[in-house]
Protein backbone atom coordinates (compact mmCIF):
# COMPACT_ATOMS: atom_id res chain seq x y z
CA UNK A 1 0.00 0.00 0.00
CA UNK A 2 1.86 2.92 -1.54
CA UNK A 3 0.53 6.33 -1.86
CA UNK A 4 1.02 7.66 -5.60
CA UNK A 5 2.23 10.66 -7.72
CA UNK A 6 0.37 10.27 -11.16
CA UNK A 7 0.87 12.72 -14.12
CA UNK A 8 -1.24 14.99 -16.45
CA UNK A 9 -0.98 15.00 -19.93
CA UNK A 10 -1.00 18.13 -21.92
CA UNK A 11 -3.54 17.59 -24.59
CA UNK A 12 -4.68 20.44 -26.46
CA UNK A 13 -8.37 19.37 -26.05
CA UNK A 14 -7.75 19.28 -22.46
CA UNK A 15 -9.47 21.35 -19.89
CA UNK A 16 -7.04 24.56 -18.37
CA UNK A 17 -9.17 24.25 -14.73
CA UNK A 18 -11.01 21.44 -14.16
CA UNK A 19 -8.46 18.97 -12.11
CA UNK A 20 -7.77 22.56 -10.10
CA UNK A 21 -11.51 22.69 -9.38
CA UNK A 22 -12.00 19.01 -8.45
CA UNK A 23 -8.95 18.03 -6.64
CA UNK A 24 -6.93 21.37 -6.50
CA UNK A 25 -4.10 20.16 -9.20
CA UNK A 26 -2.28 23.22 -10.27
CA UNK A 27 -1.97 24.58 -14.09
CA UNK A 28 1.48 26.74 -13.23
CA UNK A 29 1.91 26.13 -17.33
CA UNK A 30 -1.65 27.23 -18.12
CA UNK A 31 -1.42 24.80 -20.24
CA UNK A 32 -4.51 22.11 -21.00
CA UNK A 33 -4.65 19.34 -18.69
CA UNK A 34 -6.61 16.52 -20.28
CA UNK A 35 -6.06 13.61 -18.17
CA UNK A 36 -4.53 12.68 -15.07
CA UNK A 37 -2.91 9.11 -15.31
CA UNK A 38 -2.16 6.40 -12.54
CA UNK A 39 -0.82 2.72 -13.55
CA UNK A 40 2.37 1.43 -14.99
CA UNK A 41 2.24 2.53 -18.90
CA UNK A 42 5.80 3.18 -20.04
CA UNK A 43 5.06 6.47 -21.46
CA UNK A 44 3.47 8.03 -18.14
CA UNK A 45 4.11 5.57 -15.23
CA UNK A 46 3.21 6.90 -12.01
CA UNK A 47 5.73 7.29 -8.91
CA UNK A 48 5.15 5.56 -5.85
CA UNK A 49 6.47 6.90 -2.42
CA UNK A 50 8.00 4.13 -0.36
CA UNK A 51 8.63 4.10 3.52
CA UNK A 52 11.50 6.11 2.85
CA UNK A 53 9.51 9.40 1.38
CA UNK A 54 11.60 8.30 -1.77
CA UNK A 55 9.57 8.47 -5.19
CA UNK A 56 10.50 5.01 -7.57
CA UNK A 57 8.27 4.74 -11.04
CA UNK A 58 5.76 1.86 -10.83
CA UNK A 59 6.46 0.73 -13.81
CA UNK A 60 10.53 0.30 -13.14
CA UNK A 61 9.67 -1.56 -9.95
CA UNK A 62 7.07 -3.93 -11.74
CA UNK A 63 10.19 -4.63 -14.40
CA UNK A 64 12.28 -5.24 -11.44
CA UNK A 65 10.57 -8.01 -9.35
CA UNK A 66 7.29 -8.95 -11.57
CA UNK A 67 5.98 -11.80 -9.39
CA UNK A 68 6.58 -9.36 -6.05
CA UNK A 69 3.93 -6.50 -7.55
CA UNK A 70 1.86 -8.35 -10.06
CA UNK A 71 1.53 -12.06 -8.25
CA UNK A 72 0.17 -14.78 -10.50
CA UNK A 73 -0.32 -11.94 -13.28
CA UNK A 74 3.44 -12.34 -13.67
CA UNK A 75 3.27 -15.44 -16.00
CA UNK A 76 1.30 -13.59 -18.46
CA UNK A 77 4.21 -10.86 -18.69
CA UNK A 78 5.73 -8.01 -17.01
CA UNK A 79 2.90 -5.15 -17.40
CA UNK A 80 0.01 -3.55 -15.22
CA UNK A 81 -3.30 -5.50 -16.50
CA UNK A 82 -5.13 -2.05 -16.39
CA UNK A 83 -4.88 1.94 -16.88
CA UNK A 84 -6.67 4.46 -14.72
CA UNK A 85 -7.28 8.16 -15.57
CA UNK A 86 -9.19 11.41 -14.79
CA UNK A 87 -10.06 12.64 -18.33
CA UNK A 88 -11.27 16.43 -18.57
CA UNK A 89 -12.72 17.13 -21.95
CA UNK A 90 -13.27 20.97 -22.87
CA UNK A 91 -13.00 20.18 -26.64
CA UNK A 92 -14.31 17.51 -28.57
CA UNK A 93 -11.26 14.14 -29.07
CA UNK A 94 -10.91 12.55 -31.92
CA UNK A 95 -12.98 10.31 -33.80
CA UNK A 96 -11.68 6.76 -33.03
CA UNK A 97 -11.72 3.39 -32.52
CA UNK A 98 -9.42 0.49 -30.73
CA UNK A 99 -7.79 -2.59 -32.13
CA UNK A 100 -8.58 -6.00 -30.72
CA UNK A 101 -6.12 -7.74 -29.17
CA UNK A 102 -4.92 -9.64 -32.19
CA UNK A 103 -4.69 -6.78 -34.19
CA UNK A 104 -3.15 -4.82 -31.59
CA UNK A 105 -0.27 -7.59 -31.54
CA UNK A 106 0.26 -7.50 -35.27
CA UNK A 107 -0.21 -3.74 -35.88
CA UNK A 108 2.69 -3.51 -33.25
CA UNK A 109 5.33 -6.07 -34.47
CA UNK A 110 4.47 -4.48 -37.85
CA UNK A 111 5.36 -1.17 -37.10
CA UNK A 112 8.41 -2.30 -35.12
CA UNK A 113 9.47 -4.43 -37.98
CA UNK A 114 9.23 -1.06 -39.67
CA UNK A 115 11.41 0.71 -37.14
CA UNK A 116 9.23 3.21 -36.73
CA UNK A 117 9.93 5.08 -33.40
CA UNK A 118 7.13 4.91 -30.84
CA UNK A 119 7.16 8.80 -30.34
CA UNK A 120 6.55 9.34 -34.46
CA UNK A 121 3.33 11.33 -35.13
CA UNK A 122 2.54 8.29 -37.74
CA UNK A 123 3.23 5.72 -35.46
CA UNK A 124 -0.61 3.83 -34.21
CA UNK A 125 0.57 0.92 -32.15
CA UNK A 126 2.03 2.02 -28.92
CA UNK A 127 1.86 -1.21 -27.45
CA UNK A 128 0.97 -5.33 -28.15
CA UNK A 129 -2.24 -4.52 -25.81
CA UNK A 130 -6.26 -3.97 -26.82
CA UNK A 131 -7.90 -1.57 -25.22
CA UNK A 132 -11.59 -1.75 -24.04
CA UNK A 133 -12.45 1.05 -21.64
CA UNK A 134 -15.19 1.88 -19.03
CA UNK A 135 -15.99 5.30 -18.25
CA UNK A 136 -18.06 6.68 -15.91
CA UNK A 137 -19.09 10.24 -14.86
CA UNK A 138 -18.11 12.66 -12.78
CA UNK A 139 -19.64 15.64 -14.51
CA UNK A 140 -22.23 15.48 -17.05
CA UNK A 141 -20.20 13.93 -19.91
CA UNK A 142 -21.14 14.28 -23.71
CA UNK A 143 -19.91 11.44 -26.16
CA UNK A 144 -20.81 9.41 -28.79
CA UNK A 145 -20.68 5.42 -28.90
CA UNK A 146 -21.61 3.14 -31.15
CA UNK A 147 -23.31 2.91 -34.70
CA UNK A 148 -27.18 4.11 -34.63
CA UNK A 149 -29.85 1.38 -35.33
CA UNK A 150 -30.42 0.89 -38.86
CA UNK A 151 -33.78 2.51 -38.81
CA UNK A 152 -32.39 5.48 -37.00
CA UNK A 153 -29.76 5.83 -39.56
CA UNK A 154 -31.95 6.18 -42.74
CA UNK A 155 -34.26 8.56 -40.91
CA UNK A 156 -30.90 11.03 -40.09
CA UNK A 157 -29.38 10.53 -43.79
CA UNK A 158 -33.32 11.11 -45.18
CA UNK A 159 -32.47 15.04 -44.99
CA UNK A 160 -28.86 14.27 -46.36
CA UNK A 161 -29.17 12.43 -49.18
CA UNK A 162 -28.36 15.55 -51.28
CA UNK A 163 -24.80 15.43 -49.76
CA UNK A 164 -23.35 12.40 -51.06
CA UNK A 165 -24.62 9.98 -53.48
CA UNK A 166 -23.47 7.41 -51.02
CA UNK A 167 -26.02 8.33 -48.86
CA UNK A 168 -28.85 8.34 -51.31
CA UNK A 169 -27.32 4.89 -52.02
CA UNK A 170 -28.34 3.76 -48.23
CA UNK A 171 -31.51 6.02 -47.63
CA UNK A 172 -32.80 3.95 -50.33
CA UNK A 173 -30.87 0.67 -49.25
CA UNK A 174 -30.43 0.65 -45.64
CA UNK A 175 -28.07 -2.19 -45.32
CA UNK A 176 -24.61 -2.70 -43.36
CA UNK A 177 -22.47 -3.06 -46.56
CA UNK A 178 -24.00 0.44 -47.39
CA UNK A 179 -23.85 0.89 -44.14
CA UNK A 180 -19.78 0.68 -44.38
CA UNK A 181 -19.77 2.25 -48.23
CA UNK A 182 -20.99 5.08 -46.71
CA UNK A 183 -19.16 5.84 -43.79
CA UNK A 184 -15.89 5.12 -46.06
CA UNK A 185 -16.64 7.35 -48.67
CA UNK A 186 -17.41 10.25 -46.09
CA UNK A 187 -14.44 9.88 -44.10
CA UNK A 188 -12.24 10.21 -47.14
CA UNK A 189 -13.89 13.19 -48.67
CA UNK A 190 -11.81 15.81 -50.38
CA UNK A 191 -12.12 19.05 -52.53
CA UNK A 192 -14.89 19.87 -53.95
CA UNK A 193 -16.90 16.62 -52.84
CA UNK A 194 -16.31 17.46 -49.34
CA UNK A 195 -17.16 20.90 -49.70
CA UNK A 196 -20.55 20.04 -51.09
CA UNK A 197 -21.48 17.38 -48.30
CA UNK A 198 -20.32 19.89 -45.74
CA UNK A 199 -22.76 22.29 -47.12
CA UNK A 200 -25.60 20.49 -47.06
CA UNK A 201 -24.90 18.79 -43.83
CA UNK A 202 -24.22 22.63 -42.66
CA UNK A 203 -27.85 23.87 -44.22
CA UNK A 204 -29.53 20.74 -42.73
CA UNK A 205 -27.94 21.56 -39.40
CA UNK A 206 -28.81 25.38 -39.23
CA UNK A 207 -31.39 26.14 -37.03
CA UNK A 208 -31.59 23.21 -35.47
CA UNK A 209 -31.29 22.36 -31.18
CA UNK A 210 -32.19 18.46 -31.02
CA UNK A 211 -29.76 16.02 -31.47
CA UNK A 212 -27.48 15.04 -33.37
CA UNK A 213 -27.56 18.67 -35.10
CA UNK A 214 -26.79 20.30 -32.09
CA UNK A 215 -23.83 18.01 -31.64
CA UNK A 216 -22.50 18.82 -35.11
CA UNK A 217 -23.03 22.51 -33.93
CA UNK A 218 -20.64 22.03 -31.75
CA UNK A 219 -17.95 19.72 -33.14
CA UNK A 220 -18.00 22.90 -35.98
CA UNK A 221 -16.89 25.35 -33.65
CA UNK A 222 -13.87 23.25 -33.17
CA UNK A 223 -13.14 21.40 -37.12
CA UNK A 224 -15.65 23.85 -39.42
CA UNK A 225 -14.15 21.86 -42.23
CA UNK A 226 -13.77 18.37 -40.85
CA UNK A 227 -15.76 14.92 -42.65
CA UNK A 228 -15.81 13.92 -38.75
CA UNK A 229 -18.72 16.36 -38.77
CA UNK A 230 -20.92 13.22 -40.04
CA UNK A 231 -19.95 11.41 -36.79
CA UNK A 232 -22.86 12.28 -34.75
CA UNK A 233 -25.33 11.10 -37.41
CA UNK A 234 -23.41 7.45 -37.41
CA UNK A 235 -23.20 7.23 -33.95
CA UNK A 236 -25.09 7.50 -30.75
CA UNK A 237 -24.85 10.38 -29.16
CA UNK A 238 -25.47 10.22 -25.16
CA UNK A 239 -24.56 12.67 -22.33
CA UNK A 240 -24.11 10.93 -19.19
CA UNK A 241 -25.20 12.03 -15.90
CA UNK A 242 -22.83 12.32 -12.71
CA UNK A 243 -22.13 8.79 -11.47
CA UNK A 244 -23.45 7.01 -14.70
CA UNK A 245 -20.91 4.73 -16.95
CA UNK A 246 -20.43 3.09 -20.10
CA UNK A 247 -18.30 0.80 -22.03
CA UNK A 248 -16.66 1.00 -24.80
CA UNK A 249 -15.78 -1.87 -26.36
CA UNK A 250 -12.75 -2.80 -29.31
CA UNK A 251 -13.38 -1.73 -32.85
CA UNK A 252 -16.23 0.30 -31.98
CA UNK A 253 -16.40 3.99 -33.18
CA UNK A 254 -16.57 6.82 -30.52
CA UNK A 255 -15.84 9.76 -29.67
CA UNK A 256 -15.75 12.19 -26.34
CA UNK A 257 -16.92 15.59 -26.62
CA UNK A 258 -16.91 17.27 -23.37
CA UNK A 259 -16.69 16.37 -19.56
CA UNK A 260 -14.91 15.10 -16.85
CA UNK A 261 -14.78 11.06 -15.91
CA UNK A 262 -12.92 8.31 -14.29
CA UNK A 263 -11.79 6.31 -17.06
CA UNK A 264 -10.48 2.86 -16.84
CA UNK A 265 -9.07 0.69 -19.41
CA UNK A 266 -6.63 -2.33 -20.48
CA UNK A 267 -2.95 -0.74 -19.81
CA UNK A 268 -2.67 0.55 -23.58
CA UNK A 269 -2.18 3.75 -25.76
CA UNK A 270 -3.49 2.25 -29.29
CA UNK A 271 -5.80 4.83 -30.62
CA UNK A 272 -6.70 4.75 -34.39
CA UNK A 273 -7.99 8.37 -35.61
CA UNK A 274 -10.87 8.87 -38.58
CA UNK A 275 -11.27 12.20 -37.81
CA UNK A 276 -11.91 15.74 -35.96
CA UNK A 277 -8.26 15.50 -35.10
CA UNK A 278 -5.23 17.22 -36.06
CA UNK A 279 -3.12 14.14 -34.93
CA UNK A 280 -1.89 10.91 -37.60
CA UNK A 281 -5.08 9.27 -39.82
CA UNK A 282 -4.75 5.99 -41.13
CA UNK A 283 -8.37 5.04 -42.42
CA UNK A 284 -7.10 2.03 -44.48
CA UNK A 285 -6.18 0.60 -41.38
CA UNK A 286 -9.13 2.17 -39.09
CA UNK A 287 -11.65 0.63 -41.90
CA UNK A 288 -9.23 -3.00 -40.89
CA UNK A 289 -10.70 -2.50 -37.30
CA UNK A 290 -14.01 -1.41 -37.48
CA UNK A 291 -16.82 -3.43 -36.20
CA UNK A 292 -20.11 -2.20 -38.39
CA UNK A 293 -22.60 -3.22 -35.50
CA UNK A 294 -25.79 -1.44 -34.76
CA UNK A 295 -25.91 -0.78 -31.02
CA UNK A 296 -29.51 0.82 -29.63
CA UNK A 297 -28.78 4.00 -27.58
CA UNK A 298 -31.26 2.62 -24.55
CA UNK A 299 -28.25 -0.11 -24.45
CA UNK A 300 -24.84 2.24 -23.81
CA UNK A 301 -25.41 2.55 -20.23
CA UNK A 302 -23.32 -0.13 -17.90
CA UNK A 303 -26.01 -0.74 -15.12
CA UNK A 304 -24.16 -0.79 -11.60
CA UNK A 305 -25.00 -4.07 -9.38
CA UNK A 306 -25.46 -2.60 -5.54
CA UNK A 307 -23.83 -4.36 -2.95
CA UNK A 308 -24.31 -2.77 0.25
CA UNK A 309 -22.10 0.23 0.45
CA UNK A 310 -20.60 -0.33 -2.75
CA UNK A 311 -21.67 -0.20 -6.67
CA UNK A 312 -19.81 -2.70 -8.94
CA UNK A 313 -20.07 -2.08 -12.95
CA UNK A 314 -20.12 -5.28 -14.62
CA UNK A 315 -17.28 -5.70 -17.71
CA UNK A 316 -17.33 -8.33 -20.35
CA UNK A 317 -13.28 -8.39 -19.83
CA UNK A 318 -11.04 -9.51 -17.55
CA UNK A 319 -8.45 -6.85 -17.71
CA UNK A 320 -9.63 -4.89 -14.96
CA UNK A 321 -12.89 -4.30 -12.56
CA UNK A 322 -14.42 -1.03 -11.49
CA UNK A 323 -16.54 -0.36 -8.28
CA UNK A 324 -17.86 2.77 -6.36
CA UNK A 325 -17.59 2.76 -2.49
CA UNK A 326 -19.54 5.20 0.05
CA UNK A 327 -17.03 4.77 2.72
CA UNK A 328 -18.35 4.68 6.15
CA UNK A 329 -16.90 5.76 9.53
CA UNK A 330 -16.83 2.08 11.00
CA UNK A 331 -14.93 0.73 7.88
CA UNK A 332 -14.71 -1.19 4.94
CA UNK A 333 -12.70 -4.37 4.26
CA UNK A 334 -11.12 -4.29 0.75
CA UNK A 335 -10.16 -7.79 -0.89
CA UNK A 336 -7.17 -8.93 0.10
CA UNK A 337 -3.94 -10.81 -2.99
CA UNK A 338 -5.13 -8.72 -5.78
CA UNK A 339 -3.93 -5.34 -7.89
CA UNK A 340 -5.25 -2.45 -7.49
CA UNK A 341 -5.22 1.00 -7.50
CA UNK A 342 -7.87 3.81 -4.62
CA UNK A 343 -8.78 6.83 -5.93
CA UNK A 344 -10.25 9.20 -3.20
CA UNK A 345 -13.22 11.06 -5.46
CA UNK A 346 -14.85 12.80 -2.81
CA UNK A 347 -14.67 13.62 1.18
CA UNK A 348 -11.84 12.05 2.09
CA UNK A 349 -10.01 8.13 3.02
CA UNK A 350 -8.06 6.81 5.77
CA UNK A 351 -6.20 3.36 5.05
CA UNK A 352 -5.39 0.67 7.70
CA UNK A 353 -2.93 -2.15 6.63
CA UNK A 354 -2.09 -3.94 9.75
CA UNK A 355 -0.92 -0.49 11.38
CA UNK A 356 0.84 0.86 8.58
CA UNK A 357 -1.35 4.19 7.76
CA UNK A 358 -2.42 6.24 4.99
CA UNK A 359 -5.05 9.32 3.76
CA UNK A 360 -6.17 10.26 0.79
CA UNK A 361 -8.10 13.26 0.17
CA UNK A 362 -9.99 13.74 -3.24
CA UNK A 363 -7.34 13.60 -6.12
CA UNK A 364 -4.93 11.38 -4.51
CA UNK A 365 -4.63 7.47 -5.41
CA UNK A 366 -2.23 4.13 -3.79
CA UNK A 367 -1.37 1.29 -4.99
CA UNK A 368 -1.74 -2.39 -3.60
CA UNK A 369 0.26 -4.78 -5.03
CA UNK A 370 -0.59 -8.90 -5.42
CA UNK A 371 0.13 -10.59 -1.89
CA UNK A 372 -1.15 -8.05 0.19
CA UNK A 373 -3.10 -8.56 3.56
CA UNK A 374 -6.32 -6.67 4.14
CA UNK A 375 -7.45 -3.25 3.65
CA UNK A 376 -9.78 -1.63 5.91
CA UNK A 377 -10.69 1.96 4.88
CA UNK A 378 -12.50 4.56 6.73
CA UNK A 379 -13.97 7.68 6.06
CA UNK A 380 -16.48 9.92 4.72
CA UNK A 381 -16.95 10.57 1.27
CA UNK A 382 -16.25 7.97 -1.78
CA UNK A 383 -14.01 5.69 -3.32
CA UNK A 384 -13.01 4.84 -6.66
CA UNK A 385 -11.20 1.09 -6.76
CA UNK A 386 -9.86 -0.43 -9.75
CA UNK A 387 -8.20 -3.75 -9.35
CA UNK A 388 -7.27 -7.17 -10.76
CA UNK A 389 -8.30 -10.16 -10.98
CA UNK A 390 -11.58 -9.25 -10.92
CA UNK A 391 -13.73 -10.00 -7.81
CA UNK A 392 -16.38 -12.73 -7.71
CA UNK A 393 -19.79 -10.18 -7.46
Amino acid sequence: MQKMINSVQNYAWGSRDALTRLYGIPNNQGLPMAELWMGAHPQNSSQLINDQKERQALCDLIQQNPAAYLGPQAQKGDQLPFLFKVLCAAQPLSLQVHPDKQAAQKGFAKENARRIPITAKERLYKDDNHKPELLYALTPFKAMNGFRTIEDLQRLFTPLVEAHPDIHLFVEKPSLKHLSNVFLSLLTMTDETKKRALAVLQSVVAGRSDEPWSTIQHIASSYPEDPGLFAPVFLNVITLKPREAMFLEAQTPHAYIEGVALEVMANSDNVLRAGLTEKWIDVPELMANVRFVPKPASNLLTLPLQRENRQIFPVPVSDFAFSVYQLKSDGQLLTPNIISIIFCMEGNARLDQKGKKLELIPGESCFCSAGESSIRVYGKGKIAYVSHPPINI
